[in-house]
């Protein structure tokens, strides 16, 4: 079967989403589908299938696969399937091959897709349970909330991943590939005590990211309207999971509505990747009187081959948990309570802020002092904030450094975070060394990165009570 269709910039306004039925008749075992058309930095088209349980936005069932624009065919078989898409029985009736209008050019486009069937015999694989992997005792954990395997667009298998994470000397990972949990496959039965996986999904969409923690099911990513970031909310919480929005910054802003979101992405990637914008639109948002989690990701996009320890790889920045124990639900507890604090790096500086008994992320009322805690960051500056911006700065005497600060009454939360000093001209010359040759020679030197504070580690709130 073959389909061809031109389609327009009144078709990308109509329906981000274009879809092209065809028919699967009764004992296919297999379905190839191939997609071409004329890829250009104005013309990118994503690719993704639906099979007859699909309902329509927003729906639970029918999903089988998507990979945006990182592929141009895939395979859907009892057996097994392309990376990204969903193996098992193939329902006959109605399927929908679904094109993403992401970039279309001002002629439009020309786009053939090519589907065959087979119905060679083949086995019926089922998918991989979920496995519940525990460590215990209470303490900090590191991990990494962010990050992708070419179950979407990164190059590297989950296997590659999986080896990063422990070169990294990560507790958890949350792999949350693009609009698919078909990464599900590998690490559901690879989690374990040593480094358990968190369920993600990036809902990935044209004016806005976010991530979806610990929810077994796949979430219906088409939104077309900007309230629909609440039936986003909706589709996550009924099934018990965690709404993030993610580096709400240029080059891709949270553009729709805000939802009842549990966390926001304040940090991804290098400081100097414009994360200053997302951590000033999450201290407006608790100035507001939102109480949102704080939480890191690198984003990182696995390639191919393990890459070694350096400023732009996975845990580039790293969340810090303090949880009863090690496990995906505490994991997930704790992003939600707000219980810890992001970092650079897994080695980076150690940042807790505690008023009397009230701990990040918990209640006060009236604080007259707060305890610090700062480990690995001497030379460098200390800021605490409230709503109304900082409230006082001193200077990291050490890198084993306690303290008991005074307090006047803070104005609705208390947060703190470390700046670079000492470590600047440091943290600068190892990045332009990682990034030689891919930006101009006078880069770090521009207004700016030079004027820009970097933030080496930040905390998560202490909201104050009437």
């Amino acid at each position: 079967m073959q389909f061809t269709a031109h389609v327009t910039r009144a078709d990308q306004a109509a329906n981000p989403y274009y879809y092209i039925p065809f028919d699967v008749p009764a004992g296919t075992t297999r379905i190839d589908v191939v997609l071409a058309y004329p890829k250009a930095e104005d013309c990118v088209v994503d690719l993704g299938a639906f099979d007859p349980r699909d309902t329509g936005y927003p729906t639970r069932e029918g999903f089988r696969g998507w990979s945006g624009g990182a592929r141009d065919r895939f395979f859907i078989a009892t057996d097994d399937a392309t990376p990204g898409y969903v193996h098992g029985d193939i329902q006959p009736g109605t399927w929908n091959v679904i094109l993403g209008l992401y970039k279309v050019p001002e002629a439009g486009a020309d786009v053939t897709v090519t589907i065959t069937l087979d119905a060679a015999q083949r086995a019926l694989e089922s998918q991989p349970a979920r496995t519940f992997p525990v460590r215990p005792g209470a303490g900090w954990y590191k991990g990494d909330l962010h990050c992708h395997t070419f179950h979407s667009d990164a190059k590297g298998a989950p296997e590659v991943l999986h080896a990063a994470a422990r070169q990294a000397g990560l507790d958890f990972l949350a792999i949350a590939d693009h609009n698919t949990i078909t990464q599900r496959r590998y690490f559901h039965p690879q989690s374990s005590p040593d480094l358990v996986f968190v369920r993600g999904m990036e809902v990935t969409t044209a004016i806005g990211h976010a991530n979806v923690f610990g929810v077994d099911d796949w979430i219906d990513f088409r939104m077309t309207q900007k309230s629909d970031a609440h039936v986003l909310e909706k589709l996550v919480h009924e099934r018990g999971g965690l709404l993030s929005i993610n580096h709400d910054k240029p080059v891709i802003p949270w553009d729709y509505d805000m939802p009842a979101a549990d966390c926001q992405e304040v940090w991804q990637s290098t400081w100097l990747d414009w994360n200053w914008v997302s951590l000033q639109r999450y201290q407006q948002r608790l100035a507001a009187g939102m109480k949102l989690s704080a939480i890191g990701g690198s984003d990182y996009h696995q390639p191919a081959d393990l890459r070694p320890e350096g400023p732009l790889v996975l845990a580039r920045p790293t969340t810090v948990l303090y949880l009863p124990e090690l496990s995906e639900d505490a994991v997930l507890a704790g992003m939600k309570a707000g219980h810890g604090y992001i970092t650079e790096s897994p080695d980076g500086p150690h940042l807790e802020i505690r008023c009397g008994a009230s701990v990040m992320g918990s209640s006060t009322t009236s604080p007259d002092a707060v305890d610090i805690i700062v480990r690995g960051a001497g030379g460098d500056r200390l800021v605490l904030i409230d709503a109304s911006g900082s409230i006082a700065e001193m200077d990291i005497p050490d890198d084993d450094w306690t303290v008991s600060l005074k307090l006047a009454t803070p104005k609705t939360f208390l947060r703190a975070e470390i700046i670079a000093v000492a470590s600047r001209d440091r943290l600068v010359a190892e990045l332009a060394a990682e990034v030689v040759g891919q930006v101009p020679p006078d880069y770090f030197k521009g207004a700016r990165i030079a004027e820009q504070p970097i933030r080496r580690a930040l905390t998560n709130p202490i909201y104050i009570e009437a």
